[in-house]
């Protein structure tokens, strides 16, 4: 409408507002946050509509508007739910403001949302982005109100409340004739430029009088000539409510351009309006205004942002500013110190202490000290469990106790140094309430602070609410930010008692009904909100159901068996979550201790007890998934386990040269693995891996993992531990006996007599996207187990661990065939592979040791369908797996049959057997069957192709029968019959030989039978 005039200025944001710093979470499923301490809502600003969140805040707090509005019901207004039905009469803007209001008195969040209102005036999200001027936004809200209501018993609504006359007049001097014109006004535009406040301006508008004289003469309708008059104008009907338009934008005429007049210019919290009515006779009552609200612009006349100040007419928020507050808890702590001394609070007491202090700060530790003197027992046994701990408390009151800037002193605020008794016990002073306590309920509110007024001054800014002084108001008188609509009130009217301080009053029934409902699925989503975001979950694992062996602990039977999942609040206490852990085991005897427990790669290991049974499970860094070793805190199945980091169990690889050399360059190895403390000496590793003696190597590998650098322990490095000299989970060292030590260069430490590599498979990825396949080298022996080669060529492709459950080896063919799964628990030499052979990594389980990895193809012409894999059960029938087959290859129907495939890879033997296993039938992994079209005869029967050859007439001069029998076999031998001797049609050749057919006969009939049933046959008879 403006183009850019009143483009939304973000530049006051700060940029935490958009999300920077600390990633949030999504914010989706979060639900809105509840009202602050103020309980007024705030409206969302859906990106420039922040005109219009003030002129509705603004109709919000006005309650005549707002009631008339709740007393139209749905009988005259209809409903929102019949909106979509084409012969439906729906009042929409209304129904959305009715609405809209309802969600700010009633539901519990920060800020409520506009847009359906929005979308009732047909704006577009390109709309909402654009900000548009509040005086003429409150022209046409009103307008598109009136034309919604007619109809209604709120047709009248808007004139009734805002509705005005002004009436200019002109007095003819000689014959003193009056010639008056009325208008109606919603609001009054008055000047800014030149005039210093509100009054003057109206005092200039309707006290001034303009007069007509000297050249300047005014044509008397009565005189008929050109008199001398003067010319006025007077309000001559006031509304209850009068709205005033500031005219700060001005156009400078020299510069050829826009300004904002930033001047100052005041406005009164009551003005009298007797001076500027044509009647005056009335009692001053009615003349009297009172400011209610003062929609204020921010920036300059290219750019801003509206927020607006309201007086809160029926004390519907909590106004309380942060001296207000301060006072409060003094107040409070004085009473309650007089009257009440049954439960002890600790701030009295250290209030007392520092009071006494000559000097201004002492420090944390001699507070500690004093309160120990005085109240003969320390913070920590007194005070800790309920409070926390000295220093947090001290900071969690700022408003109370001033800390050094390095901290480690802290004092008494000047306005808290009040005299104590010196035998203050400090009973009964409460702690300061916390923004955060506050509860929206309109029942049960907390305690407000009231002036003489009885009414409090609110700034609302768009979700933002906070209170503000009356005061405060003046600091809008000029400047960028100043104030740009003023909105007053008749002081005579007058709220009824039970509407102060409830926002249900006059609210209706359907609408207090949804909010109450709104509200009930608010709390629900933000108690599951906040279990989603404060709960954690802990694995128990429980002693009973474990042994200790081999340096860690592992469970008795299975790990889930061994496994108690619990769900907890992080703000619990530890001895919330010990509570719990009893509860869940009725039948636990004795001490339960809780210790920090982590699977490693050796089994399960214990680190710090958890103490405190006062903090929090936050506060001592239990975090979500944390394992939880629940124990008597000495021994477990009569084992006395060592815990802590010191202690850590420490799985090597001991690789010892073997006697063989299976296939393949290369010197092998055979490898075990041992556990050991991290602790453990060097010298005590080598007398158990080693008694009869030896050396011991470490395995240095570079960046080039395929070169190996192995590196002799010196004697002098034996007493190191094993964490000392670098080796961890994985690692690997090399033990070589006496007559192995001749490999060993001792000079340099290093292994010399051989560069080999450990025998090693190649594993090719086909789990891949990208075109080219990456190759690694795995380093096994005849003994590795397939499923450790997997694990460890995912690590080296650098691919996700979750691929190990869907992911297979496969050997691959010299020309690059993929062939039959291997399984994964065969070892190297079980699976018959050669070392240096090539595998590869794809997507797929690997069969188990009772599936069978099949291979086929749709037809007998391979070119023409591609080969196909399954995975079946062995005991699955023939036609089980048939079923199987057509499925995967899409097709359907019982016309089908498999057959073997033969040497020449063509369809061989038939599977007739329908209901024999595989196994049964010797089908083995990596066979390849054909799919067939064709039914098989019934057990017993045999399906015979017939030819029928025609007459002879066409038999050449000198040709005998047999010639012409012999000639009809060859060419015979020539045609192409489906093996199961079906034929789709007709083959007609040039020796009128042509298909007939086929025909089932029993295997033991006879030539002539077979003569017979060929002879009956329905498709001779046609030929």
């Amino acid at each position: 409408m403006f183009g850019d005039l009143f483009e939304e200025d973000f530049s006051f944001i700060s940029n935490n507002h958009f999300g920077k710093g600390k990633k949030s979470k999504p914010r989706d499923s979060e639900p809105p946050p509840p009202r602050d301490f103020t309980n007024l809502s705030g409206i969302k600003n859906q990106g420039g509509t922040c005109y219009l969140n003030s002129l509705l805040q603004t109709l919000l707090f006005t309650p005549e508007f707002r009631e008339a509005l709740f007393s139209l019901g749905p009988e005259e207004l209809g409903s929102l739910d019949d909106s979509s039905k084409p012969d439906a009469k729906v009042r929409i803007i209304p129904l959305q403001l009715q609405r809209l209001f309802a969600q700010l008195l009633l539901l519990d969040q920060q800020a409520a949302s506009t847009t359906d209102l929005t979308e009732s005036f047909g704006w577009n999200s390109h709309e909402e982005m654009r900000q548009h001027d509040v005086q003429e936004l409150n022209r046409i809200l009103f307008s598109a109100l009136e034309t919604s209501l007619v109809g209604t018993s709120g047709r009248d609504l808007i004139k009734r409340l805002y509705h005005g006359i002004v009436v200019n007049q002109i007095v003819c001097k000689e014959c003193k004739n009056i010639s008056e014109r009325q208008e109606d006004f919603l609001d009054l535009t008055v000047a800014v430029k030149g005039v210093a406040g509100l009054e003057e301006a109206l005092w200039n508008m309707y006290v001034e009088e303009e007069y007509f004289e000297n050249e300047n003469l005014y044509r008397c309708g009565a005189c008929d000539k050109l008199v001398e008059a003067s010319k006025s104008a007077k309000l001559r009907k006031l509304p209850p409510f009068l709205t005033i338009s500031l005219l700060r934008f001005n156009f400078d005429f020299e510069k050829c351009e826009r300004y904002k007049e930033t001047s100052c210019y005041t406005f009164p919290i009551q003005i009298n309006l007797r001076p500027f009515c044509e009647q005056t006779e009335m009692d001053d009552s009615e003349y009297m205004y009172e400011l209610f609200s003062v929609i204020i612009h921010k920036g300059g006349c290219y750019g801003g942002h509206y927020h607006v100040y309201i007086r809160d007419v029926d004390e519907l928020g909590n106004w309380q500013l942060q001296e207000e507050e301060d006072r409060l808890i003094e107040d409070t702590a004085l009473r309650d110190n007089e009257n009440a001394k049954e439960v002890e609070n600790p701030l009295a007491v250290l209030k007392g202490i520092l009071s006494e202090e000559e000097s201004k700060q002492i420090p944390v530790d001699q507070l500690g000290q004093k309160l120990l003197e005085k109240k003969g027992m320390s913070w920590n046994k007194k005070y800790r469990k309920q409070y926390g701990a000295l220093r947090k408390y001290l900071q969690n009151h700022p408003h109370i106790f001033q800390f050094s800037p390095d901290e480690n002193k802290v004092g008494l605020k000047e306005k808290h140094k009040l005299l104590f008794k010196s035998d203050s016990q400090g009973q009964g002073l409460q702690s300061p309430p916390q923004k955060n306590d506050v509860q929206w309920n309109s029942e049960k509110k907390p305690a407000r602070l009231r002036d003489s007024s009885g009414c409090h001054w609110f700034d609302l800014n768009d979700s933002k609410v906070q209170p503000i002084k009356e005061m405060d108001i003046e600091k809008q008188f000029q400047g960028k930010e100043s104030a740009y609509m003023l909105f007053y009130r008749k002081s005579q009217l007058k709220r009824p008692p039970e509407a102060r301080g409830n926002p249900r009053y006059q609210v209706p029934e359907h609408l207090l009904n949804e909010m109450n409902a709104a509200n009930t699925e608010l709390q629900k989503k933000r108690a599951e909100w906040d279990s989603a975001n404060n709960g954690i979950d802990l694995h128990l694992h429980l002693s009973s159901c474990y042994k200790f062996h081999n340096g860690a602990l592992h469970p008795s039977l299975t790990w889930k068996e061994g496994v108690v999942d619990l769900t907890i609040d992080r703000r619990k206490t530890l001895g919330d979550l010990r509570q719990s852990v009893f509860q869940m085991l009725e039948s636990w005897e004795g001490d339960m201790i809780l210790s920090i427990a982590k699977p490693l790669p050796a089994g399960l290991h214990l680190y710090q007890i958890l103490d405190g049974d006062e903090l929090t499970l936050d506060g001592i860094g239990l975090a979500d998934g944390a394992d939880v070793f629940v124990w008597n805190g000495k021994e477990v199945g009569g084992t006395k386990v060592m815990t802590g980091a010191d202690h850590e169990p420490v799985v090597i690889n001991v690789l010892r040269l073997a006697e063989y050399n299976e296939g393949g360059k290369g010197q092998h190895f055979t490898e075990s693995q041992h556990v050991f403390s991290c602790s453990t000496k060097l010298g005590d590793l080598r007398r158990a891996l080693a008694p009869s003696g030896g050396i011991i190597l470490k395995n240095g590998s570079g960046p080039d993992k395929e070169a190996k650098n192995w590196e002799v322990f010196l004697e002098e490095d034996m007493k190191e531990t094993v964490k000392g000299v670098g080796l961890m989970d994985g690692c690997s060292v090399l033990i070589l006996d006496s007559h192995d030590q001749s490999f060993v260069n001792m000079s340099s430490g290093n292994l010399t007599a051989f560069t080999y590599d450990i025998s090693w498979l190649q594993v090719k990825n086909f789990c891949r996207t990208q075109d080219e396949e990456k190759h690694v080298k795995i380093t096994a022996t005849v003994e590795t187990v397939m499923s450790d080669i997997k694990m460890k060529a995912i690590r080296e492709f650098q691919l996700e661990e979750e691929l190990a459950n869907d992911s297979c080896l496969r050997p691959v063919s010299g020309n690059g065939k993929l062939l039959s799964p291997v399984p994964e628990d065969y070892t190297v030499k079980e699976a018959e592979l050669k070392m240096g052979s090539l595998l590869g990594l794809c997507h797929g389980k690997a069969p188990t040791s009772t599936q069978l990895f099949l291979y086929f193809i749709v037809g007998s012409d391979q070119n023409a369908s591609p080969e196909m894999e399954i995975v079946v059960e062995e005991t699955a029938s023939v036609k089980e797996c048939l079923n199987l087959m057509l499925e995967k290859s899409g097709l359907s129907g019982d016309n089908w049959h498999l057959r073997r495939i033969d040497w020449c890879y063509e369809a061989g033997e038939a599977l007739s057997q329908e209901n024999a296993t595989l196994k049964e039938l010797n089908v083995c992994s990596g066979d390849t069957l054909v799919v067939t079209e064709g039914k098989l005869p019934a057990k017993g029967f045999l399906k015979i192709p017939i030819w029928w050859f025609k007459s002879s007439s066409h038999k050449k001069h000198g040709e005998n029968t047999q010639d012409q029998v012999n000639g009809m076999t060859c060419k015979m031998d020539a045609l192409q019959v489906s093996p199961a001797g079906d034929s789709p049609e007709y083959i007609y050749t040039d020796m009128d030989l042509c298909y007939a057919g086929s025909i089932e006969i029993a295997g033991e009939a006879s030539l002539e039978d077979l003569k017979m049933q060929v002879r009956c046959s329905p498709v001779l008879e046609m030929l």
